[in-house]
């Protein structure tokens, strides 16, 4: 009788490929969308700084001039003590959070809502930033930092700058300790071992030739135990031909 594969056991929703909410700093959203930021501003300032194991980015704790206290992304180049706008009436500033209609084009934006009043869903990991290209009849369109174009409506938040952490992947972890705990941080289980390496009772490609053996593309909608490969794969292997015209690299 064989094992059953990672997907498999991570189904059945034991702790072990839970990922640690308990642990996690804050629900990052942006404030409820309320009338005061659609017609007016709150002025935000900087409490401190939180590293939060649940993203990549670091969080930075606001206290707004209402009272309330809440958590954002901080972006690249603030510092304690500053201060932004929340609102449609908020002025130009790093880190602030305007609607998109509020929001000259060209402007590098993070942290962007898909429907308005969502909190927040596009591009919100280190480093990373898009590029608010048009407006036109309602719509923001909006570069993503994979390049891919996308078309919001101009009513939907963004933050202003760059998300804070950028080079985060750039420096050697030179020991395979510190991968381990940099994985533990999220409860991801490290190695992940190739399932040509595994035995044949452990995984479908697996067996002593080392190689597959079998084609790796796999539909859809096949069970977990057979699911593993290129999954709902459109063309494997390299590219062969001449390229067709407007074809990039």
């Amino acid at each position: 009788m064989g094992k059953r594969l990672k997907q498999q056991r991570r189904g059945k929703g034991t702790p072990r490929y839970r990922a640690p909410s308990h642990r996690y700093k804050a629900d990052l959203r942006f404030r409820t969308y309320d009338d005061v930021e659609k017609t007016g501003m709150l002025r935000a300032k900087v409490l401190r700084f939180v590293d939060d194991p649940a993203r990549t980015a670091l969080l930075m704790e606001v206290q707004y001039d209402n009272g309330e206290k809440g958590f954002l992304l901080a972006p690249e180049g603030i510092a304690i003590g500053d201060e932004f706008d929340v609102g449609a009436q908020g002025k130009i500033r790093l880190g602030s959070v305007l609607p998109l209609y509020s929001i000259p084009e060209g402007f590098y934006v993070y942290n962007i809502e898909k429907e308005p009043g969502d909190g927040g869903k596009f591009v919100r990991s280190s480093g990373s930033f898009g590029i608010l290209i048009s407006k036109e009849e309602g719509k923001a369109y909006i570069q993503l930092p994979s390049k891919r174009k996308i078309v919001v409506s101009t009513e939907c938040r963004a933050q202003i700058g760059v998300v804070a952490g950028a080079g985060r992947v750039e420096p050697p972890l030179l020991k395979a300790g510190n991968n381990y705990y940099k994985k533990k941080a999220q409860n991801k289980l490290w190695p992940v071992v190739r399932g040509v390496h595994q035995a044949a009772y452990n995984h479908p490609h697996g067996g002593k030739q080392h190689h597959a053996g079998k084609p790796t593309t796999v539909a859809r909608g096949t069970p977990p135990g057979a699911k593993v490969g290129h999954i709902a794969a459109r063309r494997t292997g390299r590219r062969k031909g001449k390229k067709s015209k407007g074809e990039s690299a």
